[in-house]
């Protein structure tokens, strides 16, 4: 009876969840073009509506309040003007409004196939080159690091004769030291609020061979990916609004969201695209000048390298200059290193800001230099499994002692993603069993990825009216759209960026998922979008195709 009742409950939820998705995505197609502000009153959204979209939310109407609460008379108790204003402000393009059409253009293709031309082009019906997300789009995990993963969490095996036919020697011997690191060997409990210590000391010591400098193991700050970790140094610098937060632009959204959360001011820096998105530190300084005349006290200095989203690398005398300016402003120098092992070309190489630091003569108490590293990117990207560190140094004990404080909150970051970033800064050696798997597999990855970047650059560069630099590193094209005023001001008559306009037309033409500029902020009056270059290598020919076709319609279309 009890089955019964459930699998009921269980049927009715479904039915309502899709009748509501239904009406929604209705409205969505038969509305006009322009976006409905959270601002816009009920009446008059109702008056806008079509007669068919009123016959349809009328046999599945909104839930009132009366049919949840006893009261009539109720309310909302929480309502778009009584949440925090801070969260209203914060924005996350990567994951925004293309995202949430294409998720509905992806349900609508398996509901009706063949319902879009693009569909019998290749599968996955939609191509999503809006995230970093590399094993959605059939990146294969790096076996040695999935074979330690998984003789962790079940150590049971390890004393089982089959599993040494199963595991690689090395892995199993690596098991077994982190196990020991591990009190109990659970890796089910919570560990120290800044990582297991066993863990810190093979991460330090991995650094110290990257860098030839020591670092400390109390130093070393696990988290859930490199995005925790940022938000805790906002946290921790922003006191106001009156508080500046000096970012690259086009950035991140990570930073402008964090920054928006925490209540801060974004203070923008603006990367010369004319010189392959170079930091000028003129244009830095000048920024720095301007945030103070209008009473904003900037803390400190965001630096993406390799970029995301403009894919450039530092030249290692930039870095220098960055390291001696934010020496001389007495600034917090945040350095997003994420992109470390994805560089393509061979004039740059990848040099951490703690190494360039160090081999400039400043120590712990000349500069404060926060470095954030993640097991989503580089070689192996593995996102979903939340692994990454921040590397803090040149802050007194008073302060450290209130990172941790923040972390503790926390508890402590999980325990697969610590394991995992101690892999990512020590993998198989010269001589272990797994050595030459690991190295091939490594290889694959990133050459490919190298060739899959070339091939999309000299593709968009062959369009008219797109230009497109260098991918140097990262995972990300960002080329400029140079757009007919035609098509700006059909955007404008659709009350949408320009190269939001022209992702929305992409998608629906395409299925390619595309972030337009304009999420990344950009210089005013400029237009870009953001591909990645992560789609499997056999498609990255139909991305080409099917990009090249719909461009060249898109420009007649529009053509002034």
């Amino acid at each position: 009876m009890r089955k019964f009742v459930a699998d009921k409950s269980r049927l009715l939820t479904n039915t309502t969840k899709k009748n509501t998705a239904a009406t929604f995505l209705l409205a969505q197609s038969l509305s006009s073009p322009h976006t409905i502000s959270s601002s816009t009153s009920s009446s008059s959204i109702h008056h806008h509506q079509s007669p068919l979209i009123r016959f349809f939310t009328s046999i599945h109407p909104p839930l009132s309040s009366s049919d949840s609460m006893p009261s009539s008379n109720s309310s909302p108790s929480v309502t778009l003007d009584t949440i925090n204003p801070k969260v209203l402000k914060c924005e996350y393009a990567v994951r925004g409004e293309i995202v949430t059409l294409a998720q509905q253009l992806q349900q609508e293709l398996l509901d009706k196939p063949g319902s879009h031309t693009f569909d019998e082009v290749s599968d996955p019906l939609i191509l999503y080159c809006n995230i970093g997300n590399p094993q959605s789009l059939n990146q294969q995990p790096i076996t040695f690091f999935r074979e330690v993963l998984a003789l962790c969490d079940h150590p049971a095996i390890l004393d089982k004769s089959e599993t040494q036919g199963l595991f690689s020697a090395d892995a199993i011997e690596r098991a077994w030291q982190i196990l020991d690191q591990i009190p109990g060997r659970a890796t089910g409990a919570y560990s120290h609020s800044q990582g297991i210590k066993g863990l810190r000391d093979t991460i330090a010591a991995g650094i110290e061979v990257r860098d030839g400098f020591p670092c400390d193991p109390n130093d070393i700050f696990l988290t859930d990916g490199a995005s925790p970790a940022v938000h805790m140094m906002m946290q921790l610098l922003i006191r106001s609004e009156k508080d500046g937060i000096l970012c690259p632009i086009p950035q991140y959204p990570l930073y402008s969201a964090s920054i928006a959360l925490h209540g801060g001011t974004l203070v923008p820096y603006y990367l010369d695209e004319a010189t392959g998105w170079g930091l000028e530190i003129s244009e830095v300084k000048k920024q720095l000048e301007d945030a103070k005349s209008k009473g904003i006290t900037v803390r400190a200095l965001v630096v993406i390298n390799p970029g995301n989203p403009t894919g450039q690398v530092l030249a290692e005398e930039n870095q220098r200059d960055i390291v001696e300016f934010c020496k001389k402003e007495g600034l917090v120098l945040l350095a997003d290193e994420v992109y470390q092992e994805n560089v393509y070309v061979p004039e740059k190489k990848f040099h951490s800001f703690k190494k360039i630091s160090r081999s400039m003569g400043y120590g712990e108490k000349d500069i404060s230099l926060v470095s954030f590293q993640s097991v989503s990117k580089g070689y192996y990207g593995e996102c979903g499994k939340r692994g990454g560190y921040m590397e803090v140094t040149g802050f007194t004990p008073e302060i450290r002692e209130q990172i941790y404080k923040v972390a503790s909150v926390n508890l402590c970051s999980n325990i697969s993603g610590q394991i995992l970033a101690s892999l990512v800064m020590n993998p198989p050696k010269v001589g272990d069993e797994s050595y030459e798997s690991y190295s091939a597999e490594k290889d694959g990855i990133l050459s490919s990825l190298a060739r899959r970047a070339k091939t999309l650059e000299d593709a968009l560069n062959s369009l008219e009216g797109i230009t497109c630099n260098k991918a140097e590193g990262a995972m990300y094209l960002f080329p400029r759209l140079h757009l007919p005023q035609k098509a700006i001001k059909a955007a404008e008559v659709a009350k949408t960026a320009p190269d939001a306009f022209y992702a929305r037309r992409l998608l629906a033409s395409t299925g390619i998922v595309v972030v337009p500029g304009s999420g990344f902020r950009q210089v005013p009056g400029t237009w870009h979008f953001r591909c990645t270059i992560l789609p499997p290598e056999d498609k990255i020919p139909a991305v080409v195709s099917r990009l090249t076709e719909f461009h060249k319609q898109f420009m007649d279309e529009f053509r002034d």
